[in-house]
């Protein structure tokens, strides 16, 4: 019997339960880095739903992807066997207004959540720089907001529910089933499909925010003195050939909202001169640098010290626009190398030579030569140290004081890849391992197993343990998650476990269609 009629077969309904999938899904990163073509395409609406899912696919021999909005840019959501998404498995379960905890299913998109949170006079404590992933993606890939105040998101999570490879669900928070708990904290949808999550949240707030743009020096200056100190939530954007950075601060405040003031170039003005500009330097690279200079001097002004303000909802000051199709390549490293890592990495970029007054040695062992990247590097950091929750056991954050994060965005105007990218990511990737930093794991880092288990050690070891238990024939693992997180298994594979075979670049827009078994 074919396999999507057989699944469909077993599937039926004689037990009251749904099982709602459909064939012929092109799944897509937000990006449109990767597609796939999954045998199924799942959408299930209660906890009774995805445990029957899960039933049906270990009958069945097949391996299951958890996914929401598909914002991650690398291949870690794509197959060609079962595809769960949860965006229909997205209501909100209970509130306590007087504690904060709130209880929701696990698909919710953040915007949702967010935005329903406010009416019951809360808000999430912190936020990442976009809104779009559900909760369930949010936390099992690692995502932080930017404060040193504040961690990663899931050290608000008190309490998650799991379905896991034998069709059963189980809760866990610290005190109960505290190893799952590490391990789901940041599991990578490598354990199993979380279905519930609990969480605190906090009084809803506002943020007054004012944001300067000045030049890299001061940057500099500051950074050891109270640049990332002096407001709840801080975050800087670096320009590498002008110069330049914006440094955006932000604290809650009981001022009366104001929105930011608007030029004639912000809006779609702005949004299709720098794609076009973009698309222009596919061709003709060395034009990046001015492109930066015009582009970023329009958004936030040419002269050093321009200014701009706003007093808005959490949930909109903390966020930031994503504009296009893009990589990100992002990185944790200690705060106090920031400095060192933005200058060598300008050293590199703008090949600086020792006459120059700020050329550092970045001793990269690639050369720039003809080499122009797009700007700005982001710049964020937190703090999962101050934390009195469980810390996951493959938190990227330093172990013992707090983090800053590198992320190199390389946008794909219209679709199409950056010439820069092998070249760039590969120096970028060497640098930051040169100063001991971890990848983001929802990100387009190249760096794979042998460098991951000398990061991680006894971490890891413990992640693959638990995950091991709980899914001993690998019914969550895929090729993504055996060339970074898994064991070496020196060309064997468990059970389950889905193998990548083929990978096909789009004739149009440089998508990468993937093909498993």
């Amino acid at each position: 019997m074919h396999p999507v009629a057989e699944a469909e077969l077993l599937g039926q309904n004689a037990d009251g339960i749904p099982f709602r999938a459909k064939s012929h899904h092109v799944h897509r990163t937000w990006a449109r880095t990767f597609s796939s073509i999954p045998e199924l395409y799942i959408q299930p609406e209660s906890v009774e739903e995805v445990e029957k899912t899960v039933s049906l696919a270990r009958k069945c021999r097949r391996r299951i992807v958890t996914t929401g909005c598909g914002h991650s840019p690398s291949n870690i959501t794509c197959t060609s066997s079962w595809m769960v998404n949860l965006d229909r498995f997205n209501k909100i379960l209970s509130v306590d207004s007087e504690t904060g905890v709130v209880t929701v299913e696990s698909g919710i998109r953040l915007f949702t959540l967010c935005e329903a949170l406010e009416r019951y006079g809360l808000a999430m404590p912190n936020l990442g720089s976009i809104n779009q992933q559900s909760i369930a993606g949010a936390i099992s890939t690692g995502t932080h907001g930017s404060s040193v105040q504040h961690g990663l998101m899931s050290e608000d999570v008190l309490l998650l529910k799991i379905t896991l490879a034998n069709g059963t669900t189980q809760s866990c928070s610290a005190e109960s089933n505290p190893e799952l708990f590490k391990a789901a904290l940041l599991s990578l949808g490598a354990l199993g499909i979380i279905t519930e999550v609990t969480l605190r949240a906090v009084p809803a707030f506002t943020v007054k925010w004012a944001q300067t743009i000045d030049t890299d020096y001061k940057l500099f200056t500051s950074w050891p003195l109270d640049l990332w100190t002096q407001s709840e939530f801080v975050r800087v954007w670096w320009f590498p050939y002008t110069r330049r950075a914006v440094v955006w601060q932000g604290d809650k405040t009981t001022e009366p909202e104001r929105e930011p003031p608007v030029s004639y170039y912000d809006g779609a003005l702005g949004y299709y001169v720098y794609h076009n500009l973009l698309y222009a330097a596919q061709f003709v690279p060395r034009v990046l640098p001015w492109v930066e200079w015009f582009v970023f001097g329009m958004q936030y002004g040419f002269a050093n010290g321009s200014v701009s303000s706003a007093v808005q909802p959490s949930r909109k000051a903390l966020l930031m626009n994503c504009l296009y199709s893009q990589f990100v390549n992002e990185w944790a490293i200690p705060l106090h190398k920031g400095p060192e890592a933005l200058r060598r990495l300008s050293s590199w970029l703008n090949q600086l030579t020792p006459a120059d007054p700020d050329y550092v040695p970045h001793n990269i062992p690639f050369s720039a030569d003809g080499l122009y990247v797009h700007a700005p590097v982001e710049v964020r950091v937190s703090d999962t140290t101050l934390t009195a929750n469980v810390r996951p056991l493959l938190d990227p954050t330093v172990e013992d004081g707090p983090t800053l994060y590198l992320n190199a965005t390389l946008y794909r105007p219209y679709w199409s890849d950056p010439p820069c990218r092998e070249r760039y990511y590969e120096a970028f990737e060497w640098l930051m391992k040169d100063l001991g930093g971890r990848p983001h794991w929802a990100k387009n880092f190249e760096t794979h197993r042998p460098d991951i288990e000398a990061m991680y050690g006894d971490n890891l070891d413990d992640f693959r343990r638990i995950r091991d238990m709980v899914d001993p024939e690998g019914m969550f693992v895929g090729p993504w998650h055996r060339d970074r997180i898994m064991a070496d298994l020196n060309g064997s594979k468990l059970e389950l476990e889905e193998v990548e075979v083929s990978r096909k670049k789009a004739t149009s827009g440089g998508l990468i269609t993937l093909g498993f078994v």
